[in-house]
């Protein structure tokens, strides 16, 4: 049985088909809308997560993936996998560049010790577990009831083995769902076509169309020959997954219905005025310019030095996304208005609720609630430049000091992230550091960071920050050089030992690294007990103003869905075009004569030899559009779809998968905060581009075989 608010959600109509994120539970109650649009399943299913097609829909923590093989073959993007691309990459062996092509399983390379692949077997309602302690409690108090409710459900949860379990929390602290999850820890590279495919048009064409990429990558899942989790050795086997996605083979149009099914990051369109406010007159433009410092510093650091670049690809292109994301953001918030539009419309859902009965408690909430959003405002400064203050092996130190502090406590006790159920994970992040750190480039992006430390305010100075990094530039430029040159941490050998080693060993270490995290540790925590007061407060309070957002857009007649949380959740629509602005109409498929269109030669744009001979050639054989008579690449939905999302399968109306969510378009970045149908598109690869490079261009007739696909 659906709980309550989200009957009441659904009760006065659904949204527009091409929008809301909706948890599989909510589909039956769509069954209408989910005809109508075309789907030709029974909507009853999808709520199923242990049938097809959602069994074989997983996350990747950040990015989605689907199993396309009863091989526990996994289908990604490219970009999701460049971690593992670049981890297995040396200048003299440049996967990215090059691509891979595991001819058998046995040459399939780890994905690296921290790569995950999380297969959702369960979702259930939990709130009234993990409300139950908290009621009447306030601030810290309420946040801990919460906090301790959700180790409890989670520890229960996990008494299964080999699952992972976590308490998702929706409508804003409405309601509660214990989320488990079958925890694959061996995971490997199959697949990865060279950068000129799977990024080809790089951050030019990012978040564009039309586009050319060929962004997708294949992993495989191994478990131990028991079938449980198991770190990686060559005695494991492949995962049989309990459903694995069918290729289809048939073309797609305009018109046609899509679904997508992922685990998107996070949505604000919930939040209230001051926060829409907030993130655009200032957190985003912020965040632009930080980042985009951050950028040329690393690359002004590695430049000239192939092994250093190869060390901070993944890091680079992961910045330059988040830089371009907030831009587009910005402009599309702008664009839209959306301080003014934000604050009429919770003008008029306040002015709606002091109509209601028994109002006055409501009011209460939400004035308190923005109190708190007020007060947070004081120190947004110091919050927003902390964290890159902590990068790789710094990071990593005071990963080690709490990790000590914590060991110090009853397991149910330590903090969330610090449990024995996560010191595989955090053993996996010391080891795969190697691969992606460099003293003196960590070392300019610390300088890089203080620049704007040393400029806060002096209420918004850190004593404890300023006793390791100093009080100026030059004093810790003199500071890290002893820092980085006397640290023994770099040595994976002895961050493993100091993470096994007893406690009170590890707060007794001489390592500078290990000393200056043990110096910060105090006033990380004490900002982390001030945040959590806060997050009490406001999981107590923020209820109030759902409260109120979903009872007004229920009297306009509107559905209300949860704002995204990394959850499974489920977007239809239709292949859709755009037509951005006067004068200017998008088809919703390309083909590959725009690769050779946009060819330069140089990079982004210089598509590979072997591609350009086949694409003249014109051997497209079973792929070829039957309209367009050449090969499509890429193709425009009007699905909802955010970060997180990237990987998603795209299933047409019999639950078949024709693509892989990768982009949105430039008008539609803003869509995190903001929802507009006019402009909001999802960019996908086709799948039939997929099987066109696996067999006439980088060949791969294995996978293919795999698949139950000719390589015709």
């Amino acid at each position: 049985m659906l709980p309550a608010a989200i009957l009441l959600s659904l009760a006065c109509g659904a949204a527009h088909a091409d929008e809301g994120m909706w948890m599989p539970s909510q589909l039956p109650q769509l069954s209408k809308q989910l005809k109508a649009a075309g789907f030709k399943g029974n909507p009853a299913d999808l709520a199923d997560l242990t049938r097809y097609p959602m069994s074989a829909v997983v996350s990747l923590g950040g990015c989605t993936a689907s199993f396309v093989s009863p091989q526990g073959l996994v289908v990604t993007n490219h970009h999701c996998a460049l971690g593992a691309i670049q981890l297995n990459s040396t200048a003299e062996r440049n996967l990215i560049e090059d691509g891979f092509n595991a001819a058998t399983m046995a040459d399939e390379p780890s994905a690296g010790p921290a790569a995950r692949i999380w297969v959702t077997v369960g979702f259930d309602s939990v709130t009234d577990r993990i409300l139950a302690d908290a009621k009447g409690k306030t601030g810290r108090a309420y946040f801990d009831a919460v906090d301790a409710a959700k180790k409890v459900a989670v520890a229960a949860c996990e008494q299964d083995a080999g699952h992972r379990c976590s308490v998702a929390d929706m409508y804003y602290g409405r309601e509660f769902y214990l989320i488990k999850q079958f925890e694959v820890r061996d995971v490997r590279l199959v697949y990865a076509p060279p950068r000129s495919i799977g990024n080809y048009g790089d951050e030019i064409d990012n978040f564009m169309w039309p586009r050319h990429t060929g962004d997708f990558s294949f992993y495989r899942a191994y478990v131990g020959k028991d079938g449980k989790p198991a770190a990686y050795s060559k005695d494991n086997v492949p995962y049989a997954p309990p459903a694995h996605l069918t290729v289809s083979t048939a073309p797609v149009k305009a018109g046609d219905f899509a679904m997508v099914a992922g685990y998107p990051g996070t949505t604000f369109r919930h939040r209230t005025a001051s926060e829409f406010a907030n993130q655009i007159d200032w957190l985003l433009p912020t965040r632009v310019e930080v980042v985009g410092g951050l950028i040329d510093t690393i690359q002004a650091a590695t430049k000239g030095d192939k092994a250093k670049e190869v060390l901070y690809a993944s890091t680079v292109a992961g910045q330059k996304n988040t830089l371009k994301r907030a831009q587009g953001e910005l402009d599309g918030l702008r664009r839209s208005d959306a301080v003014r539009v934000r604050r009429e419309d919770e003008a008029a859902m306040l002015a709606w609720l002091a109509k209601q009965p028994n109002a006055a408690a409501l009011q209460a909430d939400i004035r308190a609630m923005q109190a708190q959003l007020d007060a947070a405002q004081a120190s947004r400064e110091r919050d927003f430049i902390l964290p890159f203050l902590r990068p790789g092996l710094l990071g990593q130190a005071i990963v080690l000091q709490r990790l000590a502090l914590e060991r110090g406590k009853p397991d149910a006790q330590r903090e969330s992230g610090y449990q024995q159920r996560d010191e595989a994970t955090i053993e996996g992040g010391l080891k795969q550091l190697q691969r992606r750190y460099d003293p003196e480039v960590e070392k300019a992006t610390l300088l890089f960071a203080l620049d704007r430390y040393f400029a806060l305010p002096a209420a918004q100075r850190v004593p404890e920050f300023d006793a390791v990094f100093g009080k100026d530039k030059a004093m810790a430029a003199a500071m890290l050089n002893t820092l980085y040159i006397e640290t023994k941490l770099g040595d994976e050998a002895n961050r493993l030992a100091l993470m096994k080693a007893d406690p009170k060993a590890v707060a007794a270490s001489a390592d500078p690294m290990m000393k200056a995290a043990a110096v910060l540790q105090p006033a990380l925590l004490r900002m982390e007990d001030e945040a959590k007061q806060r997050s009490g407060e406001l999981l107590r309070l923020r209820p109030a103003y759902m409260q109120a957002l979903i009872g007004y857009r229920n009297s306009q007649g509107k559905a209300v869905y949860p704002d995204a949380n990394s959850t499974l959740r489920v977007s239809y629509g239709k292949i859709s075009p755009l037509s951005p602005r006067d004068g200017m109409d998008y088809r919703p498929l390309t083909t590959v004569a725009g690769i050779v269109e946009k060819n330069t030669g140089v990079e982004p744009f210089d598509a590979p030899k072997p591609l350009l001979e086949a694409i003249a050639k014109g051997d497209f054989g079973s792929t070829i559009d039957p309209t367009l008579k050449t090969q499509t690449v890429d193709f425009m939905t009007n699905l909802d779809t955010t970060g997180g999302n990237s990987g998603s399968p795209v299933l047409d109306a019999n639950g078949k998968l024709i693509g892989l969510n990768f982009d949105s378009n430039w008008e539609a970045v803003s869509a995190s905060w903001m929802f507009d149908p006019r402009y909001k598109r999802a960019i996908h690869v086709d799948m039939r581009y997929l099987r066109w490079l696996l067999a006439k261009v980088y060949p791969a007739p294995q996978l293919l075989k795999e698949m139950n696909l000719s390589a015709e």
